[in-house]
């Protein structure tokens, strides 16, 4: 049996009068979508446990079946493992975004001294190569024996505070886009350390020419570090020893190849994934096919739509669904074709509303395809349910709901 999942981050969202009173995932033209919630086992799944936030973080480990009550130490150490940084039992990761500030009223730097909004939490999706040169020169100024900076992926990058504090409450920056940041400072023991580099990496930043050629451009620059996300490393079974399963996982984001390496999945570099809506959809989806004719899973994620939730962008984000629909699901369906048995889910990981550019907690939809349960069977198949596409009506007319989200995946594949 060969078993993918197909996941699109944040395709959820809410009914938008601008639509008609739709939402993107019912006004996207998605046939390939439709298909399977039309064909296939339709249910949903509570992907955020009560008590946790709604990250990308805790929704994906539940969704490969970890409990993140059991497994869950932060975004931060997940992240490492993709970067190849190994944490030691003392070491605490945040995550290191690249972000631009905007001065309410322009003070002199630091930035913190004044008045200030989250302008953009990605810096305007800054390359990675110029955040690596970034980053790197960051890490020769501010870098420590205690403190390190690590290069990730456009502006998600990694510092490492050897025998830090970990009892820091912190914000993440897609949070607060448009805010002021004044209320959304580090708060804790161990706070004013944060604090003091984040306010000296935007006097360092300043005088960077990356930047000062970014706003030449018109482009947002990269005038300060937001650290977030923190914690220890976790211990994790992998899907081989809970299941005997073989596997890789293909994304843009560290995030989620962090977990994946965790998990025991082969991290699987696709040229030309973003991790926007420019990724290399198609790339994902033949890379995938390809692993399976060696492995017996494979976990896919595509985050552009989650992105251009953050960011605001209607059109974006249904953009991203309809190529999420046409450049990877289509080609998978048709692709799987080659193997005797497979199944396929097909799913999210938590809504990404527009209307509030952040992540919000409730159940998502899932389908499964080809169906697990068919004539005679008490869980529904789609069509049967009245469920005529893949949407959030699933969720308000379930007829398999887990209300324990790690429960899922050992559903699917058993």
């Amino acid at each position: 049996m060969k078993y993918i999942i197909l996941l699109g981050d944040g395709m959820p969202d809410y009914p938008i009068d601008e639509l008609g009173g739709k939402t993107p995932l019912e006004y996207a033209h998605t046939p390939n979508m439709d298909f399977i919630a039309r064909n296939g086992t339709v249910g949903y799944v509570k992907t955020v446990p009560d008590g946790f936030p709604p990250g990308s973080d805790v929704s994906n480990l539940s969704i490969l079946g970890y409990d993140p009550a059991i497994y869950y130490t932060g975004r931060a150490p997940l992240e490492a493992a993709s970067i190849g940084v190994k944490l030691s039992s003392t070491d605490v990761a945040f995550r290191c975004n690249l972000v631009t500030l905007k001065p309410v009223n322009p003070p002199a730097p630091p930035l913190t001294k004044g008045g200030l909004i989250m302008e953009d939490f990605s810096a305007g999706h800054i390359s990675t190569e110029e955040a690596r040169e970034l980053i790197t020169a960051l890490d020769r100024e501010l870098g420590s024996g205690e403190i390190r900076f690590y290069s990730g992926v456009s502006y998600r990058h990694l510092m490492v505070w050897k025998n830090g504090s970990n009892d820091i409450r912190l914000t993440p920056p897609h949070d607060i886009s448009g805010k002021d940041i004044k209320g959304y400072m580090p708060q804790g023991e161990g706070a004013d350390v944060l604090i003091k580099l984040m306010s000296d990496s935007q006097i360092f930043f300043n005088s960077q020419e990356i930047n000062q050629k970014r706003k030449r451009d018109g482009k947002n620059p990269a005038n300060s570090i937001w650290l977030w996300g923190n914690g220890k490393a976790p211990a994790m079974p992998t899907l081989k020893e809970r299941f005997g399963l073989t596997g890789s996982i293909i994304a843009a984001v560290d995030l989620m190849k962090g977990i994946g390496i965790y998990s025991g999945l082969k991290p699987v570099n696709v040229p030309g994934v973003t991790g926007y809506i420019d990724t290399n959809y198609e790339g994902k989806a033949d890379y995938a096919l390809k692993e399976l004719e060696g492995v017996d899973f494979v976990y896919l994620h595509v985050e552009a739509a989650d992105e251009a939730a953050h960011n605001g962008s209607l059109e974006n984000k249904i953009k991203a669904i309809e190529d999420f629909d046409k450049k990877v699901v289509e080609r998978v369906l048709n692709g799987m074709k080659r193997f005797m048995d497979y199944r396929i889910l097909l799913i999210s990981d938590h809504p990404s509303p527009v209307s509030i550019k952040t992540h919000s907690r409730e159940p998502v939809p899932f389908a499964i395809y080809p169906p697990k349960f068919h004539f005679h069977s008490p869980f529904m198949i789609g069509g049967e349910g009245g469920i005529t596409g893949f949407s959030e009506k699933i969720v308000s007319n379930p007829s398999i709901r887990f209300e324990k989200g790690h429960e899922l995946l050992e559903f699917f594949i058993k």
